[in-house]
């Protein structure tokens, strides 16, 4: 039987940070791409594991949640946020799993280029977590 890997609160918080980068990389989040981001996780990330937060709401809430918080405290230092996401990333490697991956680079891709196209801000961000997910 195969087991099955589960999420923590952490993990969706990273994610959070880690989207939050991407939409950030030019200094500037855009409303459409906090609205992609929302839409995103309704779809598809929601699904992904059972947990909840300690208010018995889907634990994948909490990507939106540190995204929003992030954005509302002006806390544009990109780098930091993706770097914490690399560091969790290389701490919880058995999370991150080819379809986990697949979709980490799927609604950050549909983040940046939800206002305007990907600029090449996002573009050198977006490389450098494709090279970190291939690390696994």
């Amino acid at each position: 039987m195969k087991k099955r890997k589960k999420m923590t609160l952490k993990f969706y918080q990273n994610l959070g940070k880690l989207f939050y980068a991407i939409a950030a990389a030019d200094n500037d989040v855009q409303h459409a791409e906090f609205d992609k981001l929302k839409e995103l996780v309704k779809k598809q990330w929601l699904g992904l594991d059972p947990i909840e937060d300690a208010y018995n709401t889907d634990a994948a809430y909490q990507i939106e949640i540190v995204f929003d918080w992030l954005n509302n405290q002006k806390k544009l230092n990109t780098k930091a946020c993706f770097d914490n996401f690399v560091k969790y990333k290389n701490q919880q490697k058995h999370l991150f799993t080819k379809n986990v991956r697949h979709l980490i680079m799927k609604t950050a891709n549909s983040i940046a280029a939800s206002f305007s196209g990907i600029n090449k801000s996002e573009l050198i961000m977006l490389a450098n977590l494709d090279m970190e997910l291939k690390k696994l």
